[in-house]
């Protein structure tokens, strides 16, 4: 037993924290590390916005498909195949380029479109931020991807309580809100979070347009003073501590749930329809 726990004792996050607090100290002694991340810091903000929008979007579309994919209509549950497969097979720098370059002056020319009819105002690309167009990029990249967990977590919901709760009398909207959902969550969480640290790595994709993101920055910091090694050490630095941080935050998260879990009865109660 006792080994067991040895056995368990997260060394990999000792190791990477020495490194770290090393680092650390030398962003307070070195001026070319305090420079360097006197740079990088300016690209957190761009790169924590980006991804909390861009996932926060993801989740919402990809939820959409993952019930569109399990409705009684074959027309909705057809396209949502077509949309998950068609984006799940692009690379995302792909589609990156693709949103920034061709789906985005689209856009512009529909709305221009039907501005001319409306007496609106017209616009041009320049009015298409390059942030906004590496978030509607990593929003349907990951929409894909999120739709597959929503539905995986849907369909492993007993549907005895789905029967059940139509016995009761509850709607569709009632049943998906107070029985499927809760219970779906429960079990997708470890994928979404997994999601959501792959997001913090792929948002340094949108760098490649321009977005003064932590590795832009890193690139023109670079080009400029020629330290690779501090500058890049920098970088990856930033990355870990953040997603490090957010897989921790995620185990605690978890860990959490299932106490609660353990503790509550099961989501067909009384007391959850207020029936006594």
């Amino acid at each position: 037993m006792r080994e067991t726990k040895d056995a368990d004792f997260p060394w990999w996050l000792v190791i990477l924290g020495v490194t770290g607090l090393w680092l650390g100290y030398e962003v307070w002694a070195s001026a070319i590390y305090s420079q360097v991340m006197g740079t990088l810091v300016k690209g957190i903000q761009v790169t924590v916005a980006v991804t909390l929008v861009a996932y926060v979007s993801a989740c919402a579309l990809g939820l959409g498909l993952a019930v569109a994919g399990l409705s009684r209509y074959v027309v909705l549950r057809q396209a949502a195949r077509v949309w998950i497969e068609v984006i799940r097979g692009v690379p995302i720098m792909v589609l990156l380029l693709y949103v920034a370059f061709v789906i985005s002056p689209a856009l512009v020319f529909a709305w221009n479109w039907v501005a001319s009819w409306l007496g609106a105002t017209p616009i041009t690309s320049r009015d298409f931020p390059l942030i906004a167009r590496a978030v509607l990029a990593l929003t349907l990249a990951y929409s894909a991807f999120l739709a597959e967990i929503f539905r995986a977590g849907l369909q492993a919901v007993d549907k005895g309580q789905i029967e059940a709760a139509m016995s009761l009398g509850l709607t569709g909207w009632q049943r998906f809100r107070h029985i499927v959902f809760p219970q779906a969550f429960r079990t997708i969480l470890p994928p979404l979070g997994n999601d959501f640290v792959a997001m913090v790595k792929d948002s340094s994709l949108v760098s490649i347009l321009g977005v003064a993101d932590i590795t832009q920055l890193g690139k023109v910091q670079a080009a400029g003073n020629f330290r690779y090694f501090e500058t890049y050490n920098m970088v990856a630095l930033l990355y870990l501590v953040m997603t490090i941080g957010l897989s921790l935050g995620l185990l605690r998260i978890e860990a959490r749930l299932k106490m609660h879990t353990k503790s509550r009865a099961s989501p067909l109660t009384p007391a959850i329809f207020g029936h006594e």
